[in-house]
C-alpha cells in the first residue's frame, strides 16, 4: 500500500492539472488586502544599514609621478586587489591586507604626465622620442631618480615638457582597461577617475585639486585624454571640458574638490580666478559639476577650524593650518573661512542671498589621497601618505612637506598625517551607475576612517518615536528628505525636525554622541553657527543650552595601544527639532557623530616598533563622521 500522504499528493496534483488553474489567472486581492507588507514598499523599505557602500574616491598608484618617481611600485592592478581584500606586497616589501574589503574604489592618478614612472621603467619608445623624457629616463636609470622627480616637480605648473599625446592615450587606456577588468557589478565597483592638480600659481601654490569621476566604462571614458593643469589651472575650464565630454560621448562625469585647508583661502573664495565676483552662472556651473567636497583625508581634516568655531571643543581635529602646500608663506586668519567646510556652507548661504544661487551647496565625502596604492584608513593598519612613510620605526619624523622657505615651522611631518578618510554612499546597489547617481544627489557622508553607520533625514512632520520604529528609514524618506536634500516649504508655525541615527563600527569604538551643526545667515547678513548635542551615551544629560558638557571619558591604554568598549553606546538615535528656527532666514544642517577615544596610528607604531613618541604626537583621538547637509531656503 502506498502511504496516505503520497496518495493525497498524487490526487492534489492531478486535480490541479485537470482544473488548469494558474496563479496569474486567480482572483487576487487588491493592494489593500495584500497581507505581505513588502510587496509594494520597494527599495526604500530597506533596513537601517542596508544600501550603504564604503569606498575610497581618491587613491594614487605609481601612475602618479609624485608617487611612482619617489618609491611607489604598485600599479592600479595591486590597488584594486588590495581594495578587494587581497594581500599584496607594499612598495617597501611588507605584507599588507585590509581587515575587510571596500565596496568601491576610484584610482585617481594625477593627469599631469600620467604614467611617467612606468613609462621610464619600461623605456617607452614614445617617451624616449622627447628630449625631456629621455633626460629624465636617463637620470632615473643612472640612479638620480629623485633629482629627476624634483626637476619634474619644479616644472609641473609651467608646461608639459614631454607633450606626447600618444603616450597619454596609451597610459589612459591602460588605466581605464584595468578599471573595467576589476569592475564586478553587485560585488565591487571600480569607477574610472583622475586628478586635475591645479596649484593656481607657482610662487605661493594654492591647492585647487579636483578628482574627476566617470559614471561610464572604458568605452566612453577612454575616448578622451584627462584634462590637466597643463591645459588650464582654472576650474571653470575644467567644467567646460567636462561639459564637452558629456556632449560628445553621452557619458556622465563629476568632480570632487579637496584640501581646501591648503588653498590659501581660494577653495571657497567669492572671487573667480579672473578676479571678478562669482555670479549666478558660476554658482550654477559649480554645483552642476561639483556636488561633493572631500572634507577629510590624510593631509588634514577640513570640517571646522578652532578659530572659526571657538565654542566647539571638537573643532580642532587633524588640523593642518601652517601655510601653503610647499611652506612658502604662513597661513593668515583671513583665509580660514574660505577653506573649511562648515564656514564655506555658511558663505554659500550669503552668496545665495546676493546672487540667487548657492555656489557651495556641497555634500560631504572622505577619502585617503594615499600615494601608496593602498587604500587603508584604520589606525592599526595605516600605510602612510607616500612609500617613504610606510610603516617603519622612524616614519613619524619624516618630512611629508618640507618648507621651501627654510622656515621649519612651515614644514609638515608624517606624525601630523591623519589616517583618513572613507566615503559612505547610500545607493540602490553596488554598481558604477548607482554609486555615481547617489554622489550626484549627495546621499553620502564622510568618516575619518571608521565605518560608522549614519542616517540623517529632515522634514516637518517627524514624531519623537519615529526614529526608533523598525520602518524608520521608510518614514524618513516618505515624510522628508535624506542627507543632501532640500527641505520643502515650511508649513506655517512649524520648525524643521531631523531624524538621525548612528550605529558603531563593529571593528572600532562605541559612540560618544550625535550632534547637529546648524549654520545660518542673520538679519544683518552675517554668518552664524551653533552645535547641538542631540543624542549622548551612558545616560548623560543634555542641558537647556543644547549641549552635554560631560565628556565621555577614555579607556585608552596609550602604551599598549588598546581601549575598551566599556563606555559609550553601540547605537544612538534621536529626533531633534530646531529650537531657534527663523523661517525668514536660510539655514543649513548636518550631523556629526563622534566615537569614544581610541588609539591613533602613532600609538600603534610606538607599541609595534618600541618607539617613544615626543609629547606633541597625539596618541588617542575621537574618530568621527560628517553627513552631507540638508538645506532650508525661505
Amino acid at each position: 500500500m502506498r502511504p496516505l500522504i503520497a496518495v493525497l499528493s498524487i490526487a492534489l496534483v492531478a486535480a490541479s492539472a485537470d482544473a488548469e488553474v494558474h496563479p496569474a489567472e486567480a482572483d487576487l486581492p487588491d493592494a489593500q488586502q495584500i497581507y505581505s507588507p513588502y510587496v509594494e514598499r520597494g527599495v526604500r523599505s530597506s533596513g537601517f544599514a542596508e544600501g550603504l557602500y564604503w569606498g575610497d574616491t581618491h587613491l594614487h598608484t605609481n601612475y602618479s609621478t609624485d608617487a611612482g618617481m619617489v618609491g611607489n611600485r604598485l600599479s592600479p592592478e595591486e590597488a584594486y586587489r588590495f581594495a578587494k581584500g587581497e594581500e599584496v606586497l607594499s612598495s617597501t616589501g611588507q605584507r599588507a591586507r585590509l581587515v575587510r574589503p571596500l565596496d568601491f574604489l576610484v584610482v585617481s592618478d594625477h593627469a599631469e604626465n600620467l604614467g611617467l614612472a612606468p613609462m621610464i621603467a619600461e623605456s617607452n619608445a614614445d617617451l624616449l622620442k622627447t628630449e625631456t623624457g629621455r633626460r629624465w629616463h636617463d637620470m632615473v636609470k643612472s640612479g638620480d631618480g629623485y633629482a629627476a622627480f624634483l626637476e619634474w616637480a619644479a616644472s609641473v605648473q609651467d608646461e608639459d615638457r614631454i607633450r606626447s599625446e600618444k603616450m597619454q592615450r596609451t597610459v589612459w587606456g591602460r588605466q581605464t582597461e584595468a578599471a573595467d577588468r576589476h569592475n564586478a557589478p553587485g560585488r565591487f565597483s571600480a569607477l574610472i577617475g583622475f586628478e586635475w592638480s591645479s596649484l593656481n600659481t607657482r610662487d605661493v601654490p594654492s591647492n585647487l585639486h579636483r578628482v574627476v569621476i566617470f559614471k561610464d566604462g572604458a568605452d566612453q571614458a577612454g575616448r578622451v585624454i584627462p584634462f590637466s593643469a597643463f591645459d588650464s589651472m582654472d576650474p571653470e575650464d575644467l567644467w567646460d571640458w567636462m561639459g564637452r565630454y558629456e556632449q560628445d560621448t553621452g557619458g556622465s562625469v563629476l568632480a570632487i574638490p579637496h584640501n581646501g585647508n591648503l588653498s590659501n583661502g581660494l577653495m571657497f573664495a567669492i572671487e573667480r580666478m579672473n578676479g571678478k565676483k562669482i555670479d549666478r552662472k558660476y554658482a550654477e556651473a559649480r554645483m552642476r559639476w561639483e556636488p561633493l567636497y572631500e572634507v577629510t583625508q590624510i593631509k588634514g581634516d577640513g570640517e571646522a577650524h578652532p578659530k572659526l568655531s571657538p565654542n566647539d571643543e571638537f573643532a580642532d581635529y587633524g588640523t593642518w593650518d601652517k601655510g601653503d602646500i610647499l611652506g612658502n608663506k604662513p597661513k593668515t586668519d583671513a583665509m580660514l573661512p574660505h577653506e573649511y567646510a562648515r564656514s564655506a556652507l555658511q558663505v554659500g548661504l550669503q552668496q545665495q542671498l546676493r546672487i540667487g544661487v548657492n555656489p557651495f551647496k556641497f555634500g560631504m565625502i572622505g577619502a585617503t589621497d594615499a600615494h601608496t596604492g593602498l587604500a587603508s584608513t584604520r589606525d592599526d593598519n595605516y600605510w602612510g601618505k607616500f612609500a617613504g612613510t610606510e610603516p617603519s620605526a622612524d616614519r613619524w619624523e619624516h618630512y611629508v612637506l618640507k618648507s621651501r622657505s627654510g622656515d621649519e615651522n612651515l614644514s609638515t611631518f608624517a606624525w601630523e598625517e591623519v589616517a583618513s578618510g572613507l566615503a559612505g554612499v547610500w545607493a540602490r546597489e553596488n554598481t558604477r551607475e548607482a554609486l555615481f547617481e547617489a554622489m550626484q544627489r549627495k546621499e553620502t557622508y564622510a568618516t575619518t576612517g571608521t565605518r560608522i553607520t549614519v542616517r540623517f533625514f529632515g522634514g516637518w512632520d517627524y514624531g519623537a518615536d519615529d526614529v526608533f520604529r523598525p520602518e524608520a528609514v521608510e518614514i524618513g524618506y516618505d515624510r522628508g528628505v535624506a542627507m543632501g536634500g532640500d527641505l520643502p516649504k515650511a508649513p506655517a508655525g512649524k520648525a524643521p525636525s531631523f531624524m538621525v541615527g548612528a550605529m558603531k563600527d563593529t571593528h572600532s569604538g562605541n559612540l560618544d554622541r550625535i550632534q547637529i551643526v546648524k549654520g545660518w545667515v542673520d538679519a544683518e547678513g552675517d554668518r552664524q553657527e551653533r552645535v547641538y548635542d542631540v543624542a549622548v551615551s551612558d545616560g548623560r544629560t543634555i542641558g537647556a543650552d543644547g549641549r552635554c558638557r560631560e565628556a565621555v571619558g577614555s579607556t585608552v591604554d596609550e602604551a599598549g595601544a588598546t581601549y575598551l568598549n566599556t563606555i559609550g553606546d553601540a547605537e544612538l538615535r534621536a529626533v531633534w527639532t530646531d529650537p531657534d528656527f527663523d523661517p525668514k532666514r536660510p539655514a543649513v544642517y548636518y550631523a556629526r557623530v563622534l566615537e569614544i577615544p581610541t588609539p591613533t596610528w602613532q600609538a600603534h607604531d610606538a607599541k609595534f616598533f618600541g618607539t617613544k613618541m615626543p609629547p606633541q604626537v597625539p596618541l588617542q583621538h575621537q574618530e568621527r563622521a560628517y553627513t552631507s547637509p540638508i538645506w532650508y531656503t525661505p
